[in-house]
């Protein structure tokens, strides 16, 4: 018998970029064993562009992807969460609503590539470096085999995932950000 997909919920201050990136990758590789969410305390309204572009150059799903609240996941009829990551230092420190179901959480933080205030060329290159990292992240995260370990064991690899350094990692993509 199969397991309906684990629910995964990205969390950062804005959603614009970072959760963004994390919900598309995760449902791009996850091939039907996750369905990934995102959302921001204090949601931007709007998808980063860059994010947007950076995705399609890698034919990464966008359709759905929108900067929304993540109240949305707190209400009553919600998708139950399964696991629910922050991906900026700012959203792992403020309080976040109860998530029914009681998720496993970590903290899997990167620097916020909308936030660089550089040239087009610094802003790119920090998009495809925050891709690269999730990437990493992600693809160590589908990787677990859940069925064959108990929740202590999954709670401590997720959060050793979050604490790897990722500035000696590398995660090939497919084409640089032009």
């Amino acid at each position: 018998m199969s397991r309906a997909p684990y629910k995964v919920l990205f969390l950062c201050t804005g959603n614009s970029a970072r959760s963004i990136l994390a919900e598309s990758i995760l449902n791009h590789i996850g091939k039907g064993r996750f369905r990934a969410y995102s959302a921001g305390s204090h949601p931007a309204g709007r998808v980063n562009p860059l994010a947007l572009e950076w995705l399609n150059q890698q034919m990464f799903p966008v359709d759905e992807l929108r900067s929304k609240s993540w109240d949305e996941f707190a209400a009553p009829g919600a998708p139950r969460m399964d696991f629910v990551f922050t991906v900026c230092d700012k959203a792992a420190g403020e309080l976040c609503p109860v998530w029914p179901g009681q998720p496993m959480t970590a903290h899997w933080g990167i620097p916020d590539p909308a936030a660089v205030r550089g040239t087009e060329r610094e802003a790119r290159h920090a998009m495809a470096d925050a891709f690269r990292q999730l990437s990493r992240r992600i693809s160590l995260f589908v990787s677990l085999p859940f069925d064959k370990l108990d929740a202590i064991v999954i709670k401590r690899e997720i959060r050793a995932i979050g604490s790897l350094d990722d500035a000696n990692a590398s995660v090939p993509t497919t084409q640089p950000l032009s």
